[in-house]
Parts: C-alpha cells; sequence; structure tokens
C-alpha cells in the first residue's frame, strides 16, 4: 500500500531530478522541508482503503522525496496505527544528513536509499541534486542512520549507461555502507534513458560480489491493484514515447 506524501498535482517535488526517473523531470527542486499532505488527511485517507485493499506493506513513496515532507515522521506512527502493518520508506538519501531526518526515519521498518554514483561529477551527471546536496555528505549521511536504524536498510542502485561503468566504484562504497540488502536496478518503466540489458546487469552485479544483492531482472515480480483517483494516475503514468 502507497502512500504520497508530496502529492502536489504541479508536478515532482524533489531534492534530486535524477536523469532516469519515470516521473520527468523534477518540478520543484528543493532540499527544504515542509507540510505538503496534513497527517489528518493521510488517517482519513488509509482509513477509506483500510480493508478494501490486501497489503503487506505501508510504502512511502511517490511523486516527490518523501522526507522533504516535515510530518513524516507523525504520519509512519498515524500509518502503523491504523494499517497495522509495517512501515516502509524508499529515499533518495539526500537528507540523511539532518537528525530529524534520521529521526522520523528510524520509525519505520524498513528503509530503501539509494547510491547511483561513487563520486561529485557522477552525482551531478545523474542524480542531478539541489546545489545545496553535496556527495560525500548524501554518504555520511547514510552511514550514520545505519548505524543507529535497527530496522532493515537495503540500498538501490539504479544502472543506466551513464554510470554502468562505475560499478565497482559503487560496490566499494556500498560495502562502506553495509546494507542489509542491495537492490540492482535499471529503470524498466518509462524513462528518459534505455534501461540495460539483463547482461548489461548481470555484469554489473559481479562487482558486488559477497553482498546480499538482489537484481531487478531476477526478482519475483508482485501483483499490483492500483486504488487511486484519475489525477494520481495521471500523474504517476508518463505518456510512452
Amino acid at each position: 500500500m502507497g502512500v504520497d506524501l508530496i502529492c502536489q498535482e504541479k508536478g515532482k517535488v524533489c531534492s534530486f531530478d535524477c536523469i532516469y526517473c519515470s516521473l520527468g523531470e523534477t518540478t520543484e527542486l528543493t532540499a527544504k522541508r515542509r507540510v505538503f499532505a496534513p497527517t489528518e488527511l493521510v488517517a482519513r485517507e488509509l482509513k477509506k482503503v483500510k480493508g478494501k485493499v490486501e497489503a503487506d506493506v505501508v510504502t512511502f513513496s511517490g511523486t516527490g522525496e518523501p522526507t522533504l515532507a516535515q510530518n513524516l515522521g507523525e504520519a509512519i506512527k498515524v500509518a502503523r496505527e491504523i494499517s497495522g502493518l509495517p512501515i516502509a520508506v524508499l529515499t533518495n538519501s539526500s537528507l540523511m544528513t539532518r537528525e530529524d531526518v534520521r529521526r522520523d526515519l528510524a520509525r519505520a521498518d524498513i528503509i530503501v536509499g539509494q547510491l547511483d554514483a561513487p563520486n561529485e561529477e557522477l552525482f551531478k551527471r545523474v542524480s542531478r541534486p539541489h546545489e545545496k546536496i553535496v556527495f560525500k555528505d548524501v554518504i555520511e549521511g547514510m552511514k550514520e542512520f545505519r548505524e543507529e536504524f535497527k530496522g532493515k536498510f537495503a540500498l538501490e542502485v539504479m544502472f543506466v549507461p551513464e554510470n554502468k561503468n562505475f560499478s565497482k566504484e559503487i560496490a566499494t562504497i556500498a560495502r562502506t555502507i553495509k546494507p542489509d540488502e542491495v537492490q540492482i536496478n535499471t529503470p524498466l518503466r518509462s524513462s528518459p534513458v534505455r534501461p540495460l540489458t539483463p547482461e548489461e546487469l548481470d555484469e554489473v552485479k559481479k562487482a558486488f560480489k559477497g553482498m546480499n544483492v538482489q537484481s531487478v531482472y531476477e526478482a519475483k515480480k508482485a501483483e499490483v491493484k492500483k486504488v487511486v483517483g484519475l489525477k494520481k494516475l495521471r500523474q504517476l503514468k508518463r505518456p510512452k514515447a
């Protein structure tokens, strides 16, 4: 069950403008936290779908970076109380340098962070972050959070032609973060860039030998049912090229 705490009709609000994002370009590039969707609204909507949707986890993601929502911690607490399910957050890790963000994320059971580059130069080319976000700080933020967090911490690495030749360098950094799992991905939804082939991703995977690795081409596909409004569907679905 997905929860979108950003949910802005004008488009995606994020601290990154990743070249591969299936939602297209970031409408508002920001590193400032604020409340987008009130916690009361989240509670009301969750109560509406309770009992109508089969789910094994509540996942905070959606049309932007969830840690930009200042009420993330409150929303996680409410979601757990209403659903009785484990809570996951998919984050680009950009704000983990902040103590308040780490505190909010610590309320969840599963965190999936993001690592798509091994250095500042490639970070700017692939993730295209807000000017206040620095690569080395993002890595240090993830390390600090990993040391504090008692739940499951996974690391997603999105491989595209731009970074596929840097798998060894990215894997080296991943080992210093010590995630419970590494999810090797490539964009299989509509995207501005082409996905890597299964053969290319197999080659990339070799760099992560010895780690608990899950590859997108090998993962079991879950059946997903959409219970969202038409406006939300239009936001989440990019037109085919």
